[in-house]
């Protein structure tokens, strides 16, 4: 390739990386106001977070087609082929932690409306923890860190302890408050929403490490067994 050919090339690939760090942080924001809408119950923040869900799924809809384009017309090979079907999947990964977040944001608008009140702080903190990996690997895909992926993705087990913490809690409340049944299954849900959006934090860890390095990471992900079922 000419001088011309191997700029714009790179430009295209800054380009598609650009996209996925620039979807990672909208897909935090939405997150972190999803647990802000929760804490604080208020309506009109869910709302916005279950709104602005389309732009993230805009995004992703962009990086597919622009990825395909690249491998379609410039054939890559090794490491800038693990890039462009890396972010395929990477994109994949964050558009599911942006409907999670969307699927939070409604619960908590029920949550207000019911007539009992249950407390929401350990799913708070369960979020929070949740949050904090989702910022580190966002980080870790755009300085191409290697180490901070690994560190991310050997967080998983805290996440499931954790959550397996919440859910015990929220089982003791119900079991000793026939009332508040209603408002902690939803509460449950949401625990369980986050867990899930905790997993594909450490997907992304995974995918990026293979995507630098050309190896997944060594070893079974570090994982607890967690309880309950979500959506």
């Amino acid at each position: 390739m000419n001088d011309h050919t191997v700029k714009s090339y790179d430009e295209e690939l800054a380009h598609l990386s650009g996209q996925i760090v620039r979807m990672g942080g909208l897909a935090e924001a939405q997150f972190a106001a999803a647990i802000q809408a929760l804490a604080r119950r208020d309506q009109e923040l869910a709302r916005r977070v279950v709104d602005g869900d389309c732009r993230i799924d805009e995004l992703d809809h962009d990086v597919q087609t622009f990825a395909v384009r690249l491998l379609a017309l410039r054939q890559p090979m090794a490491g800038d082929l693990r890039q462009i079907v890396g972010a395929l999947n990477i994109s994949g990964e964050i558009e599911r932690i942006g409907d999670y977040a969307a699927n939070i944001a409604k619960r908590s608008k029920v949550l207000d409306q019911l007539p009992v009140s249950v407390p929401v702080d350990g799913v708070v903190r369960l979020g929070e923890l949740v949050r904090g990996l989702i910022k580190d690997i966002i980080d870790a895909y755009a300085d191409r860190d290697v180490d901070k992926a690994l560190r991310v993705w050997s967080r998983d087990e805290e996440v499931d302890a954790a959550y397996n913490t919440v859910f015990g809690d929220l089982i003791k409340g119900m079991t000793a408050d026939s009332g508040a049944i209603t408002a902690s299954t939803h509460l449950l849900f949401i625990a369980k929403n986050i867990e899930r959006i905790g997993d594909h934090a450490t997907n992304i860890a995974e995918a990026l490490h293979y995507q630098i390095i050309g190896v997944p990471p060594h070893g079974e992900r570090p994982k607890g067994n967690t309880v309950g079922a979500g959506e």
